[in-house]
């Protein structure tokens, strides 16, 4: 599932792509149909927090968009491409797409470690975008976008502050590896920032929410700020130091990019200990038993 870096690098991409003007809305598939509530409408924003897009066309009509484990966008400069597979959405520029298209058409994100930014499409030069597999696509009112909104937890690439994470973790007796996990707690943070954020802290993640210190936390919030950050460049998630990498210079490799993630198994960086995982919140978890060691640990 793409994570809060990965939205909000679409809102800015179609925000600079669309917003300002009339925007062409048709669903191809024939599972949305809302299309004639938002075609042909000015795009006036694209709003992004935590794992939720919206794309606002005035009052009572706001496209709603949540990814979820299988949602992805293609996009692309010059005309319309055939219609191909189960395409839900598509959103066009009606003078945009009159133009000769641009060196290499069309690009569909890959697995975003396969991904590292390069051949796509300069944000303002994007003509149309297609959207297939999303868990919702669908308009929403005011009121329940609002709703959402309430529903979620503060955002790291938002601005918003820790305050409303910190007062929710320290009442919980919830795991801290758990409690990452939960939009209500902090929006956009998802499996790989949960274990990479953690190993960083060098917090154990079956510590109970209520025993985390706030300063650690205060600098959890911080470090997801500036790593989420980054991960909006190019879409690679890169949360090692140089420092602690086995190649120090150059270009980091896919296998060196995160400390615990998908490393089970084989050795950390740091300590040379073997990289653990378990099940936790209905996703696997990884963590360093040496550099996370606490109180609490897995039984």
């Amino acid at each position: 599932m793409p994570e809060g870096n990965e939205i909000h690098r679409w809102a800015e991409r179609h925000a600079a792509a669309f917003a300002g003007r009339p925007v062409k809305v048709d669903g191809p598939q024939g599972r949305f149909t809302d299309a004639a509530v938002i075609d042909g409408r000015k795009l006036v924003r694209v709003m992004a927090v935590g794992k939720h897009l919206g794309y606002d066309f005035g009052k009572d009509r706001i496209l709603h968009v949540h990814l979820g484990l299988q949602g992805d966008f293609t996009e692309g400069s010059g005309p319309l491409l055939e219609v191909r597979g189960a395409l839900r959405l598509r959103m066009w520029n009606a003078a945009a797409v009159k133009r000769p298209a641009e060196p290499g058409v069309s690009k569909r994100h890959g697995w975003y470690s396969e991904d590292d930014g390069t051949g796509h499409v300069a944000p303002k030069k994007v003509a149309w975008v297609e959207l297939r597999g999303p868990m919702d696509c669908s308009v929403y009112t005011q009121a329940m976008w609002e709703k959402l909104l309430k529903r979620l937890g503060p955002d790291p690439l938002n601005g918003d502050g820790p305050e409303k994470m910190i007062a929710k973790v320290r009442k919980s007796k919830k795991a801290i590896g758990a409690l990452l996990m939960d939009q209500t707690v902090a929006a956009g943070v998802g499996n790989i920032y949960r274990a990479e954020l953690l190993y960083r802290a060098r917090l154990n993640p079956f510590t109970p929410g209520n025993e985390v210190e706030e300063k650690r936390l205060r600098s959890i919030w911080k470090d997801a700020g500036g790593l989420m950050k980054a991960g909006m460049v190019d879409r690679r998630i890169v949360t090692t130091r140089a420092s602690d990498r086995p190649h120090r210079r150059g270009k980091v490799l896919k296998e060196e990019a995160h400390y615990v993630y998908r490393r089970q198994g084989r050795e950390c960086f740091v300590c040379g200990t073997k990289i653990l995982t378990k099940v936790m919140a209905g996703r696997n978890l990884f963590w360093c038993p040496t550099c996370q060691a606490g109180k609490k640990q897995e039984e």
